[in-house]
């Protein structure tokens, strides 16, 4: 595990000591930022640690609170910049062809949050699924509560997790075609639907609105005043 960290709290020095302790054989890392640990797991050990998470006396990391993917594809990259953009022209400071990284294999990650209710303990897991056929291994059968937040990472962002009992979308239609929380989604989706009187049925069809960027209200310090109404409305 990386070297020693110093979080300037007792309680979290505490639980990064120990952590460092129990797992310097399964290579993590260990961030700290804004008061709140990360534990960085290397996929091929991912469920060693999280068994040593819940069930090592000095950790007791019983209770899954969250399961979530991430696509780290965009990470850092804004569509507008607004701060050396021109005042003029319709589309100024925007950037419509986003450089991204589709085959890193940190694009993708899977983060878990973890609560000790024996000493009142939060931390964050993380590790990293890949970029082309993303997967890691299901815990649910260290936390039955993963089952569901399992599946809408995979509804999501088409993260793979080996070994979980009924891997199925869970918030999109049965029909619904690619992951919408990937970052080379289209925005606009890729197919639309609407319900069919006639059919008695929701069919499925082309999209029909064109692709667009939409122009943000920029208000900058230095822009010209509005006019005054004062006179108008017969205000003092």
């Amino acid at each position: 595990m990386s070297t020693e960290h110093l979080t300037r709290n007792a309680r979290l020095d505490a639980l990064a000591a120990t952590l460092r302790e129990q797992l310097a054989e399964y290579d993590c890392e260990l961030l700290e930022q804004f008061g709140e640990l990360t534990l960085v797991v290397p996929a091929e050990h991912l469920l060693d640690v999280c068994l040593t998470l819940r069930d090592h006396e000095a950790l007791q990391f019983e209770q899954l609170i969250d399961v979530c993917g991430v696509d780290y594809a965009a990470y850092g990259q804004s569509e507008w910049e607004t701060e050396t953009a021109s005042f003029t022209g319709f589309g100024r400071g925007v950037d419509r062809d986003p450089k991204l990284t589709l085959d890193d294999p940190k694009r993708f990650a899977v983060a878990y949050h973890l609560l000790s209710l024996a000493y009142n303990r939060r931390l964050r897991v993380r590790a990293y699924a890949g970029g082309a056929e993303p997967m890691v291994d299901s815990v649910v059968d260290i936390w039955p509560s993963a089952n569901w937040f399992e599946r809408e990472a995979f509804d999501l962002y088409g993260i793979l997790f080996r070994g979980h009992p009924d891997l199925r979308r869970i918030l999109t239609d049965y029909g619904f075609v690619g992951h919408p929380f990937r970052k080379d989604f289209p925005l606009i989706g890729q197919v639309e639907m609407r319900y069919d009187a006639e059919l008695a049925r929701v069919v499925y069809e082309p999209v029909s609105i064109e692709p667009r960027v939409l122009v943000p209200r920029v208000i900058r310090g230095d822009a010209p005043a509005g006019p005054d109404l004062s006179q108008e409305t017969g205000d003092a």
